[in-house]
């Protein structure tokens, strides 16, 4: 998502597949970002990794159980909350929060035209 809480690019996964194995797919083809914003799920070294190498700042908690904890930027993690209305409108899409298209492709297709109507509006 940009800094307007719009959002950029999507990845469609299996339901059993932990969102933290996509971030580094994600960020592979991002550049020029000022920031990444993730909670602490996504507290993983491939994770901070791909951030690094995008030149951004990684905004991201440390778990409990790190060794080592970083600090982050706490005035900024404050703005995950619009990524969270984010996913919030999306749920105002029925088809999406229901699941109704059973294709992973249709599924795509329309969470691709639910974000471009978010986009728009």
């Amino acid at each position: 998502m940009d800094a307007l809480g719009n959002p950029v690019k999507f990845l469609l996964t299996g339901g059993q597949a932990a969102d933290v194995t996509q971030g580094p797919l994600l960020l592979a083809e991002l550049r020029g970002i000022g920031a990444v914003l993730a909670d602490k799920a996504y507290d993983a070294q491939a994770v901070l990794d791909g951030v690094e190498q995008c030149g951004a700042q990684a905004v991201i908690p440390p778990k409990v159980s790190r060794l080592i904890q970083r600090s982050y930027d706490r005035y900024l993690y404050r703005a995950r909350a619009d990524i969270e209305c984010f996913f919030q409108r999306l749920k105002q899409f029925r088809r999406l929060a229901t699941r109704y298209e059973k294709l992973a492709q249709h599924f795509q297709a329309f969470l691709a035209l639910a974000a471009t109507v978010m986009w728009l509006l």
